[in-house]
This record gives C-alpha cells, sequence and structure tokens, in this order.
C-alpha cells in the first residue's frame, strides 16, 4: 500500500475537500484524486463522499482515517530513527491557544521553521478545546491546568495568575475578602461554568462563582474586567500592563491562584516524534528566556 496514498487521505479527511488538502501538501488537486482513487480501489470499499462542497468521511473511511494516521505517524518516526540528524520533511500541525500563542508562542514555532527550511508547519490560534487526534494535530500548546486526557503531556514553563477588578467595580460593589462573599456577592467573568481554585495557606479552595458575562478568549475577558462588569481570574501575562497603569487592581491576595503551567500535549504513543520533541525543546527555552531576559 503507497504510504503516500495514506498520507493524501488523511490530508483530505482532516482537510475536508480535495482542494486544501492539494494546498497542504503542495501537489495538484489531479495527483490527490488519482491517489485516492488508487487507495479506494485496493481497499474496495469508498472512503470518502465527494459534493460540491467537500469532501466527508464513509463510515469505512472515518476508522481507516484513524489506522492510516498511525501508520504515518510510524513511518515518519522510522525514518527518525535511522536518521537522527537528517533534515525534518514533515508537515507540523499545532494547535495553540489565541490569548497568549501568539504573542508569546510565535516567535518559537518562527524559529522553528527558521531552523528547518524543509518542514511545512501549520498553527490552528484558538481558545477552543480541539480534538488533536479527530482534527488531525501533531501537538498542541495549552496554559492553565490540565484535564485529565489520555494525551500525554510535557510541562513547558510556569504560569502565574491573580484575580484582578476594575477601581470602577471595586467602589460600586466593594472587594471581597474571602472566597464565600465573592461566591455569594458578586459577578465573576468566565469562560463557560468552571471552578477556580484559590489557595488558603497550603490548602486548596475550589469555588464555583457566578456572572451573567461569558467568553472563550482571555482578550475579551480583560476587556470585561476593564469595563467594570466583573471580577476575572487571569494569567499574569494577560492583566499585567492594565495593573500597571491602574485600569486594573488585584484583589483577595490572601487567597492567590495556584500556579499553573504551559504544557505540550500530544496524542499517546510509545515515542513522540522527533519534530515534537525539538518544539517542546525549543519552547522550553523561550519559557526559561521569558522568566530571565537579557
Amino acid at each position: 500500500m503507497d504510504i503516500e496514498a495514506l498520507r493524501t487521505f488523511v490530508e483530505v479527511a482532516d482537510a475536508g475537500g480535495v482542494s486544501p488538502a492539494a494546498l497542504r501538501l503542495g501537489v495538484s488537486k489531479s495527483i490527490v484524486s488519482r491517489r485516492l482513487a488508487g487507495l479506494e480501489s485496493e481497499l474496495g470499499v469508498l472512503l470518502l463522499a465527494r459534493s460540491t462542497r467537500g469532501a466527508s468521511l464513509t463510515e469505512a473511511g472515518a476508522t481507516f482515517r484513524n489506522h492510516a494516521a498511525r501508520v504515518c505517524a510510524e513511518m515518519d518516526a522510522a525514518r527518525e530513527a535511522i536518521l537522527p540528524a537528517g533534515e525534518l520533511r514533515a508537515r507540523l500541525r499545532v494547535s495553540a491557544p489565541l490569548s497568549f500563542g501568539a504573542a508569546h508562542f510565535a516567535p518559537a514555532l518562527a524559529e522553528m521553521a527558521r531552523r528547518h527550511p524543509q518542514l511545512h508547519m501549520q498553527t490552528c490560534y484558538s481558545d477552543r478545546f480541539v480534538d488533536l487526534i479527530a482534527e488531525g494535530y501533531d501537538c498542541a500548546i495549552r496554559v492553565g491546568y490540565l484535564q485529565d486526557s489520555n494525551l500525554i503531556a510535557r510541562r513547558i514553563g510556569p504560569l502565574y495568575g491573580k484575580l484582578v477588578a476594575s477601581p470602577d467595580y471595586l467602589k460600586a460593589h466593594g472587594e471581597p475578602q474571602t472566597p464565600e462573599a465573592l461566591v455569594a456577592n458578586h459577578q465573576a467573568l468566565m469562560q463557560g461554568t468552571e471552578a477556580w481554585q484559590l489557595m488558603d495557606g497550603d490548602k486548596t479552595i475550589t469555588v464555583r462563582p457566578q456572572g451573567r458575562f461569558k467568553a472563550d478568549n482571555g482578550s475579551a475577558l480583560v476587556a470585561a474586567a476593564v469595563a467594570g462588569l466583573g471580577i476575572a481570574y487571569l494569567p499574569d501575562w494577560l492583566t499585567h500592563d492594565y495593573v500597571a497603569c491602574g485600569a486594573l487592581v488585584p484583589i483577595m491576595t490572601r487567597y492567590p491562584p495556584p500556579p499553573a503551567g504551559a504544557y505540550v500535549v500530544r496524542p499517546p504513543g510509545q515515542h513522540p516524534a522527533r519534530k515534537i520533541r525539538e518544539l517542546t525543546e525549543l519552547l522550553i527555552e523561550y519559557c526559561e528566556q521569558a522568566k530571565h531576559p537579557a
């Protein structure tokens, strides 16, 4: 079975059509179509349902896609094993958070591409929680507190945050002095229905605040906090400038959030691909530089 046909099928499945897959692969649409037709003929099943709007996986295609992706990943690992010092020529698809990634991780990703001229990099910046396996990503950069999952994670740096509110909000509503008062008497600015963790000495307290303003983007929550809509629980890299100029005020400093982290997460597997290993080490390097600037 032709490995290029397998790669092409995975690309079409993930991209949702022949045209975007051809663009990703750097080949013509006719080559993509020919590879797909040959693969389906060899297997004797229809893998993709084509339409004028693109291509969608059939039931057989959905099952085969995961197997094909694993075969391609194993082939990449095999090449790396026998040519450990060779130039990276694969594709690297990364998911990164919009609020943080574009400003803080983009230089490292650009440096990765500069070091490896044959590496095709694609980064999706979104605060949406992507499914790495289903959506065909090699890895993701995630910040905060990791949820339990079957993904494999490596910490690349610490992440600190605080509770903040605007002077106008505090003038109108006062400052909560306890976690109980925060929940009972104040508006929280949240991404959804998440719980907040606070430290009381060495003890971790979990609270579930309430609020009428929600957004899935950290920058939007900063804007809402500055506008006086409530109390936000945000990382320092989003609030530093606003705190420095007085637009936001740290509150409840007796109950700080516990330190979180920034991580590279990847689908489960025995060994990470060299491209993921190198990106992870580069991100660790950049996080260290951010902690100790020259």
